[in-house]
């Protein structure tokens, strides 16, 4: 589906009446929702109206999304109208939502009603918090609210609001501004709209091209509903290219040594690790590659398409290219990183960035970064350690891109060459090993039970806290698995495992199926 405006035909108000138009604004932060607000208020004021706006913040709701409400009508005789200050389902005129999501919350809420609401939507997703901390895929299914349009509301005009005003130097609240004025909801020329934003200072112009951009789209005419296209994942990385003799050695191998199947996945997982270590690393990568490849195919995996071999090569990349302290100074000093904060942020020539963030590293990751032998030494001194750490594991507010800290993380992130000797790699390969170890062995007797070992991987991801929580939960995982892995189902349970560990952060459903597999295994 096409990324397109839908507009039908809709009355303006008309003549005064005893009922106010009322309009619902969801936005979250950054989204300009109390300037748009502001903006209707002032509108209706100008010809004379009365106007009541309200909000309300839903901060832990949407990561601050709130709800503006806003109520206008004529005077009427002289007497004063009692407004409402919150929306009620069945009785709202205009739902404007700057997120898609948003808009399929506004649908449940009851607000937008085909009877009456004109629904003004931007297509594009802001993830929110709660989608973001699950430990799996915690992005909100759109397919609802792309079922539901169409047949929710009276008029809809949906397209990407949120990129029409980016292409014109604004934020959505402009091009949602223009939107409104087109929909012809209120009864007021486009000049009349025009002039309330010239009427601000800073950003009028920018917020006018928009706003005519927008009223232009919607005016243009009917079209196709679009569902949200998901942003491209652009790896901005800067990996190594295979004009380098090496790696094109090490792709040359890879399509001789493994089957049609797996290239592509491996190939990624080539590139994740050498741009993780070198090349001599992803030719260690490869080799043991080569030996999943080899059990997989001993297991009847020819006949399965090497689903075995192609898991191992997205989660062995993954397990190889762990988040320790040296990655993360790499990933925050390149060049790629800044470059692309600053297109998020739409920089203009003549603005500086400057980013603070927040790191709180403790003793455990820089023993990690020491020499393996020298990092278990200090790991038998619990005294020397304690005294360490409390001079260590504390937070800093680490100003990137300036001098100091900026050479500080470069000199870190450059420390590579000294990782496969230090003990959070000798750490991370054993409890690798194991894990491959117990995927092989499991693969000859129960194939699919192999494989679910594998994808177990998912649950290890992040830094620090993150990866300790996700390594708990891949070790109890594991270690349950176990008790089952001679029944014919056991699979079966390994994917309710894992579905269970990646639903929640407490792992509370986890330990739930742990109980009920200890209970008969």
């Amino acid at each position: 589906m096409r990324d397109e405006t839908v507009r039908l035909a809709l009355p303006a108000a008309g003549d005064a009446t005893e009922r106010p138009i009322s309009i619902a604004i969801v936005a979250m932060g950054g989204q300009g929702g109390g300037v748009l607000t502001d903006w209707i208020v002032q509108l209706a004021e100008n010809h004379g109206w009365v106007a009541q706006s309200t909000s309300v913040p839903g901060v832990a709701q949407r990561t601050g999304a709130t709800i503006y409400y806003i109520e206008a009508m004529p005077p009427a005789g002289g007497r004063k109208p009692i407004l409402s200050l919150m929306p009620t389902p069945g009785d709202v005129d205009v739902v404007m939502a700057a997120e898609f999501i948003e808009a399929g919350r506004s649908i449940l809420r009851g607000l937008v009603t085909p009877e009456r609401t004109t629904l003004i939507a931007s297509n594009h997703r802001s993830f929110a918090i709660g989608e973001k901390i699950v430990p799996g895929n915690g992005i909100a299914d759109k397919g609802a609210v792309t079922g539901a349009i169409g047949v929710a509301a009276k008029t809809e005009i949906i397209f990407d609001l949120n990129a029409l005003a980016i292409a014109h130097g604004s934020v959505i609240s402009a091009a949602m501004f223009g939107a409104l004025a087109a929909a012809g909801v209120l009864p007021f020329s486009r000049e009349s709209y025009l002039d309330v934003i010239r009427a601000g200072e800073k950003g009028a112009k920018a917020s006018i091209r928009t706003f005519e951009a927008a009223f232009d789209r919607v005016q243009a005419g009917p079209s196709d509903v679009a569902a949200p296209a998901q942003p491209a994942e652009t790896d901005a990385r800067s990996s190594p290219t295979p004009a380098d003799p090496q790696l094109a050695a090490l792709v040359a191998r890879l399509t001789q040594e493994l089957p049609g199947p797996v290239q592509a996945m491996a190939r990624a997982g080539l590139r994740k690790v050498v741009d993780f270590q070198d090349v001599a690393y992803g030719a260690e990568y490869l080799d043991i590659l080569g030996t999943v490849c080899t059990a997989d195919r001993n297991s009847g995996g020819t006949e399965r398409g090497y689903a075995f071999t192609q898991a191992a090569a997205k989660h062995l990349a993954n397990a190889m290219s762990y988040d320790d302290v040296i990655r993360v100074a790499d990933l925050k000093t390149r060049s790629s990183r800044r470059t692309r904060i600053e297109r998020e942020l739409e920089l203009s020539q003549d603005q500086v960035l400057q980013t603070t963030e927040f790191m709180h590293p403790r003793m455990e990751e820089v023993m990690g970064m020491l020499p393996a032998s020298f990092g278990r030494w200090l790991g038998t001194r619990p005294r020397l350690l304690g005294w360490l750490d409390r001079r260590v594991n504390r937070g800093r507010r680490v100003r990137t891109y300036s001098l100091p800290w900026f050479l500080a993380l470069y000199v870190v992130g450059g420390l590579r060459g000294m990782r496969r000797r230090s003990l959070r790699h000798a750490v991370e390969t054993a409890h690798r090993d194991r894990w491959l170890k117990q995927a092989i062995d499991a693969v000859g007797i129960n194939y699919q039970l192999g494989v679910e070992i594998l994808q177990c991987r998912r649950l290890v991801k992040g830094y620090s806290d993150t990866h300790s929580r996700g390594l708990s939960k891949f070790d109890r995982t594991l270690a349950t698995i176990k008790l089952v892995e001679r029944r014919d189902d056991a699979a079966d349970w390994a994917r309710r495992l894992r579905e269970a560990a990646l639903k929640d952060g407490p792992g509370k459903e986890l330990d739930g199926v742990i109980q009920t597999i200890k209970s008969f295994a």
